[in-house]
């Protein structure tokens, strides 16, 4: 359920060379290239042509709709955002010769094709329509017009497809550009690309968030490396997973009904409620099968840009709730000599020890801030879910990876934290009492928990664990002596 993911602060980067292209990398992104377009005209046609018999009122349909909101016809028509609008079409094509390795071709293909698929399919089962006619454009903008309309029509709307692969493409350019005045310019022009969907009149607003959604979604399925891969496991084996499971699923069912039901009561803004209803249902899905990979933790304790977009509501949610239950008690406690168990700090300052060198991240859904990570040393994550109880080979984990960051930095201190400092990383800590010989017992390593931090909580569920913990530990002993270190003075002796 969780994976580790340590990371040593990295010192001012500096341009390195760029690793050579395996052979035959650029015939593979040829032929990838084609099957995309070929799948693509024939597809994006037949949607087209399925739309535009319903919209004449062909097959039985009642016609096509839109969805539009009333200050959209105060956007302008500005027919020089063609050029930007059919420059995707260029970097569409170009993306697949930037990857630089198999896996990073395949990935990208994967998104690719699982945008147009979704965004097809969602085009046959409910299309839209533009809701006005745009008058005639004279000139070299007015050919490009031309040329879009030659295959393209006032159908197929939401979610964007172009909204959609801006995003996947964004992600990917954004990956290969260093340079800060590149990346800017980047940023500036993608960011013209999703205005010209409004400004060119080929779409209305509802299609720029759905197809945003789109394209996240697709890159949080098929993660870049380094990420952990986010492929179904084994349905969760304990009670407390599904129970968390459907009631982050209920929230999510309540957010979409509550969005769905406004919105026919003339509240086209309650549709934003779909964004946490997304969120929900994605951490009801990290719950029930994903784990804590399904938050897409890197290496430098931040998530995926993907996750971060997508989880923006729970996030939040979960920033508030630690804000809220740790406000009279923000700083962290000494546990041991240089061992410190706390909240995840905001910032540094009182919320980390002094002389902090190394910080071990038990928390799977936020992340550490970079003003936080830039002063430490070593970084460790083992993202854990909230609200479980770990297993012993969990804490086991945790308890070396405590060991191994105060061995990396000696005399320094080490701060243990997840979202409020009083579960999970406490459990982390109280293992590592117990693997080091700072205590006997469960009942022991508790006790000298909550004697230092008395927000500590350690359910029935937590002893238990330690005590397997306990017995696991013992026959590890009896077999390998050799791998314990001497015990240490304790803080609270």
């Amino acid at each position: 359920m969780g994976h580790a993911i340590t990371h040593n602060a990295i010192p001012k980067a500096t341009p390195a060379a760029l690793p050579p292209r395996p052979p035959g990398l650029w015939r593979q992104a040829l032929w990838r290239l084609l099957a995309l377009a070929v799948l693509f005209y024939t597809s994006y046609g037949l949607a087209n042509y399925a739309a535009e018999q319903r919209a004449l009122g062909h097959w039985g349909s009642q016609g096509v709709g839109s969805v539009v909101f009333d200050w959209e016809r105060h956007i302008p028509l500005w027919p020089w955002t063609i050029v930007p609008y059919w420059s995707i079409n260029l970097l569409y094509a170009l993306s697949l010769f930037v990857c630089r390795s198999r896996q990073e071709l395949l990935t990208h293909w994967r998104r690719l094709l699982t945008v147009q698929a979704v965004a097809i399919a969602c085009f046959l089962l409910w299309p839209l329509r533009f809701a006005w006619q745009r008058p005639a454009i004279d000139g070299a903008f007015g050919l490009l017009f031309d040329a879009l309309m030659g295959f393209d029509k006032p159908f197929n709307q939401a979610p964007s497809l172009h909204i959609a692969l801006l995003v996947v493409l964004w992600l990917l350019y954004g990956r290969h550009l260093q340079a800060r005045w590149a990346r800017w310019l980047l940023h500036g022009w993608f960011a013209l690309i999703g205005l010209s969907v409004l400004t060119t009149w080929q779409h209305h607003f509802i299609d720029l968030p759905t197809g945003a959604l789109l394209g996240l979604l697709a890159a949080w399925l098929w993660p870049m490396p380094p990420l952990a891969h986010v492929a179904p496991g084994p349905a969760p084996a304990d009670a407390a997973r599904r129970r968390l499971a459907r009631r982050y699923l209920l929230g999510a069912l309540a957010c979409a009904a509550l969005a769905a039901l406004l919105a026919r009561l003339g509240q086209p803004a309650a549709l934003w409620l779909l964004w946490p209803a997304t969120a929900l249902l994605l951490v009801a899905g990290h719950y029930a099968r994903w784990g804590s990979a399904g938050f897409q933790k890197r290496p430098d304790g931040r998530h995926s840009t993907a996750s971060r977009w997508l989880l923006a509501p729970y996030t939040l949610a979960a920033w508030l709730n630690r804000r809220w239950w740790t406000r009279r008690h923000p700083q962290p406690n000494a546990i041991a000599p240089g061992l410190w168990l706390g909240r995840m700090p905001a910032r540094p300052g009182p919320e980390l020890p002094p002389q902090c060198a190394a910080l071990i991240d038990l928390c799977a859904e936020l992340p550490c801030p970079r003003a936080v990570h830039r002063q430490l040393a070593h970084y460790t994550a083992l993202p854990w879910l909230d609200l479980l109880t770990p297993t012993a080979e969990q804490c086991l984990q945790a308890a070396d990876a405590i060991e191994a960051a105060r061995r990396q930095a000696p005399g320094q201190a080490v701060l243990v934290c997840c979202a409020l400092g009083y579960s999970r990383s406490a459990m982390a800590v109280a293992a590592w009492l117990l693997r080091y010989g700072h205590a006997a017992t469960p009942a022991e390593a508790v006790a000298r928990l909550q004697a230092a931090r008395t927000q500590a909580v350690l359910h029935a569920s937590h002893r238990a664990v330690l005590a397997q913990l306990t017995i696991k530990l013992a026959g590890k002993l009896a077999n390998e002596p050799a791998i314990r270190p001497q015990p240490r003075a304790c803080a609270h002796d």
